[in-house]
């Protein structure tokens, strides 16, 4: 498969964009599988909910890169954890081992057009660290702010792709990716990292941040709407965001975050570590 320019416009921008990557087939497989997922789902199990401006770091959250857990939009669960929305409805995110605890998703991931683009783009041992199915549900689905991926997922040096796969079409209306393009190339600002919280145990925070808080100028940021089955590359430096969803319509994706095992040391500070489940899976040698 000739993905020619796709590198070049990856580095040009910090993002870019291939339509029509998957087809109806596999953009419906994935989103039945998630929908039996959900339905399989006892909420009683799962009570935390998702914030998109304070970082979920308890320990459902900090445990989470070798299993399939719910984040739940806040409102979805009362006090004692009881549902109060329709289930389908209710979740913000699934994450973060889809890519290999189940097969549909594995099988996306892993496919060889998915190799074939990562090679396009220069990886030479590409390894996903984490996986995820993101909602954006109608009416309540939340802002994302302004950040860079390499704040959560540092390498050094800094090799970290994501792969952002619409399931739905993306619009202004119903809560599509912006970007700053070019901010990649100033590194990320403040050195601003999440990490492990070294003083972590009881009432304390599974995570901190360090660096300093940069603002980035609203007026700079432009739309990348995208058609469902195309396939968003963003470069780990990129200043991206996504804005509430306040339409009817809902805005799914599958996502993940793959980084160049090749010459690179991924840090023990960052929050998702490789555990014995082997989900830091390397996409040349693993098959679907």
């Amino acid at each position: 498969m000739d993905f020619e320019g796709l590198n070049s416009q990856l580095q040009k921008d910090g993002y870019a964009v291939i339509p029509n990557f998957l087809d109806d087939t596999d953009i419906s497989a994935l989103r039945h599988e998630c929908s039996n997922i959900i339905n399989d789902m006892d909420p009683a199990q799962h009570h935390t909910i998702f914030s998109t401006t304070e970082q979920t770091n308890d320990d459902y959250f900090m445990t989470s890169g070798d299993k399939i857990r719910f984040f739940f939009e806040k409102g979805a669960l009362d006090k004692e954890g009881v549902l109060q929305v329709d289930k389908q409805h209710s979740v913000n995110k699934i994450g973060h081992a889809l890519h290999i605890l189940n097969p549909v998703f594995r099988r996306v991931t892993f496919s060889d057009r998915m190799k074939d683009v990562l090679r396009a783009v220069g990886m030479v041992e590409p390894t996903v660290c984490q996986s995820m199915y993101i909602f954006k549900q109608p009416g309540i689905g939340g802002e994302v702010v302004p950040h860079q991926d390499s704040t959560f997922l540092y390498t050094d040096p800094m090799k970290l792709v994501g792969v952002w796969i619409a399931l739905e079409d993306a619009t202004l209306d119903n809560g599509c990716l912006w970007f700053i393009p070019g901010s990649h190339k100033d590194g990320v600002a403040g050195n601003r990292r999440m990490i492990i919280n070294p003083e972590r145990g009881p009432g304390k925070p599974g995570t901190m941040f360090t660096g300093e808080v940069v603002k980035f100028d609203d007026k700079k940021f432009v739309p990348a709407e995208v058609k469902k089955g195309s396939l968003v590359l963003i470069h780990g430096e990129v200043v991206h965001k996504s804005e509430q969803n306040l339409s009817s319509r809902s805005r799914h994706v599958y996502t993940f975050h793959v980084y160049d095992q090749h010459n690179t040391e991924y840090s023990t500070q960052n929050w998702l570590q490789p555990t014995d489940a082997e989900t830091f899976s390397p996409v040349y040698t693993t098959t679907q």
